[in-house]
């Protein structure tokens, strides 16, 4: 379906707020929250404060995870009656880790138009300047917050050769990075929290260092961790002399292979194939 943005004024409007400091805030939001007919937003006490501060008047609708599928019937209703909507979350760019997507999906299903303004996020400011290389990177959101899951969610990652971004709640991320250290070894990282804001902090090192840390990490966070550099050496060399590696190191023949498909992203038939062909 083709969506060209700007031939009506009627649509679905994605507005990033600010993360922390105001003036980060563009001219165009500030146009567009003024322009819609009325905002969603993930807490409208919340929104109320920010549009107060710009001193602009709007019809606020809660729009959240328990109410999204009926939100977004009622957004394409008004819609079809030539309405222009906006959608916003607390803070920063909405859909990201946050509610909207639903409707997003009604909408583009109803072949309206979705215009996503750019603006603040917190994890691309972290990523340009956690010192770590910013690509190619991978943005996973929250990991889960029990234990087992986060560790089988690190595990599923820890082949990856991207930088990962996270997010993180305070109470935490302590427990995140000894996860982080158990499944993936001792990685350089960068703690974020804050962004934008005056007590905004990086913690540059290894995941050993940060834990060893003494200070509070409060407030919002972001963690980026650094990808698997060995894979990439691995990656350099054939199937054979990769699955040699493993049988070096005692695997079987089975396991072997099976790692290989996992770290290279192959079928382990390929895998397989071309490790007998090769013999």
């Amino acid at each position: 379906m083709l969506q060209k943005s700007y031939e009506t004024a009627t649509g679905l409007y994605l507005i990033p707020t600010p993360i922390g400091n105001l003036q980060d805030i563009t001219l165009r939001a500030i146009e567009v929250l003024k322009m819609v007919d009325f905002l969603l937003c993930e807490d409208t006490r919340v929104t109320d404060q920010l549009l107060h501060q710009l001193n602009i008047k709007k019809k606020l609708l809660c729009c959240q995870d328990h109410n999204e599928e009926k939100m977004s019937s009622f957004v394409v209703d008004e819609l079809k009656k030539g309405k222009k909507i906006g959608l916003v979350t607390d803070r920063g760019t909405p859909i990201i880790s946050d509610p909207g997507y639903k409707v997003v999906r009604a909408v583009v299903a109803s072949g309206f138009s979705v215009i996503a303004l750019p603006g603040p996020t917190a994890l691309i400011p972290a990523l340009i300047a956690s010192g770590i290389r910013p690509a190619p990177f991978l943005f996973y959101g929250f990991l889960n917050a029990k234990e087992s899951k986060r560790e089988k969610e690190l595990n599923s990652l820890k082949h990856d050769v991207a930088t990962l971004i996270f997010y993180e709640a305070p109470h935490r991320i302590e427990s995140t990075l000894q996860s982080i250290l158990k499944v993936m070894g001792d990685r350089n990282i960068a703690v974020c929290r804050e962004i934008s804001k005056i007590h905004e902090t990086i913690y540059r090192g290894r995941v050993s260092q940060i834990l060893s840390m003494e200070e509070p990490m409060k407030g919002e966070i972001v963690l980026i961790v650094d990808g698997n550099h060995e894979l990439e050496a691995i990656q350099s060399l054939t199937i054979r002399e990769h699955i040699q590696l493993y049988l070096d190191d005692g695997m079987s023949e089975k396991e072997a292979i099976k790692q290989v498909s996992v770290e290279r992203n192959v079928p382990k038939s390929v895998i397989y194939k071309e490790y007998h062909t090769g013999k």
